[in-house]
């Protein structure tokens, strides 16, 4: 019953997003940001990890090799296009990387609910507001902030900060959101 290692693999991946009423309570949301978009050659530039009640961000230089151990604790991980880019990236990056035994992937659990597109994109559609200086801010520019942080700019690293926040702390509301939306469709409506 508190095994989610065991239910896991008994649920096809499109279902796996049952568990996450039994197993929030240790579970995390998940987002990285890199230095681009291919593998090899790119670098974790820092790593977000909200678990409902404290963001903690691990930065390239300063406390990413932390990174795998916050992770050892956790029953469900839960990420937006994880499965395309996060959870393929850190396990070349951090070899002896042990994930969680059960992964949620929200573009896949949305898409399948009707909210197809990137993770700003869907946000709003749940309510979801950036604060001004992260609004409008993808993936490329969190690349060039990078950049710009090497490069002596000073401002940079705390934007790339507020903007990998703001990539985790939102997947909370999304996949609460999901989880009803999901779960009263399998109720046909009476949830």
């Amino acid at each position: 019953e508190d095994n989610p290692g065991y239910f896991g693999p008994l649920l096809p991946p499109a279902e796996r997003w049952r568990l996450f009423r039994r197993f929030r309570q240790r579970a995390a949301y998940l987002d990285i940001e890199t230095t681009g978009y291919t593998w090899p050659g790119l670098q974790v530039t820092v790593a977000g990890l909200y678990d409902g009640q404290a963001m903690r961000q691990f930065v390239h230089g300063q406390n990413l090799e932390e990174f795998p151990q916050a992770l050892e604790d956790l029953d469900l991980v839960i990420t937006f296009n994880g499965s395309q880019f996060d959870l393929p990236v850190l396990r070349a990056y951090f070899p002896e990387l042990k994930l969680p035994p059960v992964h949620l992937d929200l573009r896949f659990i949305l898409a399948r609910l009707g909210f197809k597109g990137g993770l700003k994109r869907i946000e709003p559609r749940f309510g979801i507001k950036r604060p001004p200086e992260v609004d409008g801010l993808d993936g490329y520019e969190a690349v060039l902030l990078w950049d710009r942080h090497c490069r002596g700019d000073y401002q940079a690293l705390p934007t790339l900060l507020t903007y990998n926040r703001e990539d985790v702390v939102n997947l909370e509301t999304l996949m609460e959101q999901a989880f009803h939306l999901a779960e009263n469709r399998l109720l046909g409506g009476r949830g």
